[in-house]
């Protein structure tokens, strides 16, 4: 059975990331990059959809766990009656073929472990044709796959159809290691893997890079763990940087939530430039800005909210029948149906994106900023058409005042690149568009009785996303308007955090056509701390920031939301979007720790 999404770590090697659990099971891997089909997938189901598992002979959770300094090998230490003993899970950084290094060390006494290695090709579906190579390696191969798990000699290892089984003792000082690797069944590749040499490689990778960090305020352990699961969850080889490592972990347990998050988000763009920028990660900043770039280039029509990892379209949404779901929560879902919604505020992220680059010095080439005008021409026509909105709501289209503000933020940065570029042909009527923009979501958007920017033209519900309205300029922390929203987003605090946006009286959430409820969304109430720092609650702000932290698992984790009355995470994770949340908000708090209260005039 799967553990609580608390419950799991993650380790990675820029191109795949594993998930490994208290128990020391790894229930989730993809192979041979994030978007792959899985080869354990029993956190979505049960052991027999994959799965590898090593530690002591009762299979009781480990005693306690960490990262080895600000890198991501992962370090669980079981104490038990005959002795002490440490597991060390790590990925290298990616040569001929993707390994999971797992070695086990005797601290104290000696101590019996065991372990069973399950692979289940095709996101748990097809059982491999498994055989033993010799004494202490095992390979199997079904269809485009094949893999092969070495260990040290004095481990017993025993086969049957379905199952590697491991059985051994570690003694104090002694050290025996594993290694599973993936390749192409055609392939079929088996490297000589020098276990300690590994190690100490992907030891000093993650010492090099994490060094070049540039945050020196509070709350510096933290924001260095966020950034390194950042890191992880970057696809090396192009630069783009995946929402989460897991599909279908619920939003809701029991309910249908349960989206594909292994993809690139536009939407993420322009908090995630920053994040990197910011924190001294100019490369991966640029690596991120190229991404981006080569993945939207086309027809603007043609523009989606995501991409994967290689900048691909087509990302067909699909239920695994197979698998019966994260604590029975089903569908289980592969791909994402999103990629074909009309999601117009993904302009604004573009332009925004790229306007940022190039103020903080990031070269842009000038085809570049042809794609870009190409996008406004798309936008002047199509801005006042209702769309699916922030959230990517699975039901009628609506007039998303989120939406318009971001056609505004594409309209004022269109204008700004423009300057930059000494293009003006078209200066004018972007100029025009921004301030009917403007005009027309202060009258339609904003309710003078209620006193808040309300989601969608014509309701009364108040949503999260407003909180974003200071920080995208579309106007002044002070103005009446953005203090009396930020005040009103209080409505949507669920025992300390925010919902993304109000409910009705029974407590369900019916804004996209599905009847059930959520947990809170943890980058919404990191945005509320980020309004309240700007609009001069310093006080305030620390306490909701601090609020987060204190629901990171014990490896420094986010999922995507938070439960705060089962006290659980919920959705994806890691979650890129949490954690760069959160290294903003770092940020943006430290920057203001001695800045006075601004003042509350109106406009």
């Amino acid at each position: 059975m799967a553990g609580r999404i608390e419950d799991y770590a993650i380790i990675g090697d820029l191109e795949a990331a594993a998930l490994v659990g208290r128990d020391g099971a790894i229930d989730w891997l993809c192979m041979p990059r994030f978007d792959s089909p899985a080869c354990f997938a029993s956190l979505l189901g049960s052991e027999d959809n994959g799965q590898w598992w090593i530690s002591p002979a009762d299979r009781r959770p480990c005693n306690r766990r960490s990262y080895r300094g600000d890198t991501l090998v992962l370090e669980s230490v079981w104490e038990t009656v005959g002795g002490a003993v440490k597991l060390i899970d790590f990925m290298p950084p990616r040569g001929e073929v993707p390994q999971i290094v797992r070695i086990v060390e005797g601290l104290s006494g000696q101590v019996h472990m065991r372990g069973e290695l399950k692979l289940r090709f095709d996101n748990g579906r097809i059982v491999p044709w498994t055989r033993a190579m010799d004494s202490s390696t095992v390979s199997a191969v079904a269809g485009p796959d094949s893999a092969f798990l070495r260990c040290d000699r004095g481990v017993r290892m025993s086969d049957s159809k379905t199952c590697t089984t491991l059985d051994f003792s570690v003694s104090a000082g002694q050290r025996i290691a594993f290694v599973l690797g993936w390749s192409p069944s055609h392939v079929a590749a088996m490297p000589d893997v020098d276990t300690e040499a590994a190690m100490e490689k992907t030891l000093e990778f993650w010492r090099r890079w994490t060094a070049k960090c540039r945050y020196e305020g509070p709350w510096r352990d933290v924001v260095m763990r966020s950034l390194i699961t950042l890191k992880a969850l970057t696809y090396a080889p192009t630069g783009g940087i995946v929402a989460a490592a897991t599909t279908s972990l619920p939003e809701y347990i029991g309910g249908d939530r349960n989206w594909d998050y292994r993809f690139c988000w536009l939407r993420d763009s322009t908090f995630t430039l920053s994040c990197l920028l910011r924190s001294g990660y100019r490369e991966e900043a640029v690596a991120w800005k190229d991404w981006l770039v080569r993945a939207v280039a086309g027809e603007p029509s043609d523009l989606q909210p995501l991409y994967g990892v290689a900048g691909q379209r087509r990302l067909v949404e699909t239920p695994a029948w197979w698998l019966p779901g994260y604590e029975g929560s089903q569908p289980v879902r592969f791909g994402n149906a999103a990629v074909d919604q009309l999601q117009l505020d993904v302009y604004g992220e573009v332009l925004n994106t790229v306007y940022s680059a190039v103020r903080a010095g990031v070269p842009i080439d000038r085809h570049v900023w042809s794609l870009m005008a190409s996008f406004m021409q798309y936008l002047e026509k199509h801005w006042e058409e209702p769309d699916a909105g922030f959230w990517e709501v699975r039901g009628p289209r609506r007039h998303f005042v989120h939406s318009k503000i971001m056609s505004w933020v594409a309209a004022d940065r269109a204008l700004r690149l423009a300057r930059v570029a000494g293009q003006r042909n078209s200066t004018e009527r972007w100029r025009a568009m921004r301030r009917e923009i403007r005009d027309e979501v202060c009258r339609q958007g904003w309710d003078d009785e209620l006193g808040y920017f309300v989601q969608s033209y014509g309701s009364r519900r108040i949503d999260a996303s407003a909180l974003l309205l200071p920080r995208l300029g579309f106007l002044p922390p002070d103005d009446r308007r953005v203090l009396g929203t930020v005040e009103a987003v209080r409505r949507l605090d669920h025992h300390g955090f925010l919902r993304r946006y109000s409910v009705d009286d029974g407590g369900q959430d019916q804004v996209d056509g599905m009847s059930c409820g959520e947990g809170t969304f943890l980058a919404c109430s990191l945005w509320y701390a980020d309004a309240l720092a700007m609009t001069g609650r310093q006080d305030e702000a620390r306490a909701v920031f601090e609020r987060v932290l204190a629901v990171r698992n014990d490896v420094g984790l986010l999922a995507e939301e938070w439960d705060p009355v089962a006290r659980r995470q919920l959705g994806n994770t890691p979650q890129a979007f949490s954690h760069v949340a959160l290294v903003n908000t770092a940020f943006a708090l430290h920057g203001t720790r001695n800045q006075p209260r601004r003042s509350s005039g109106t406009r």
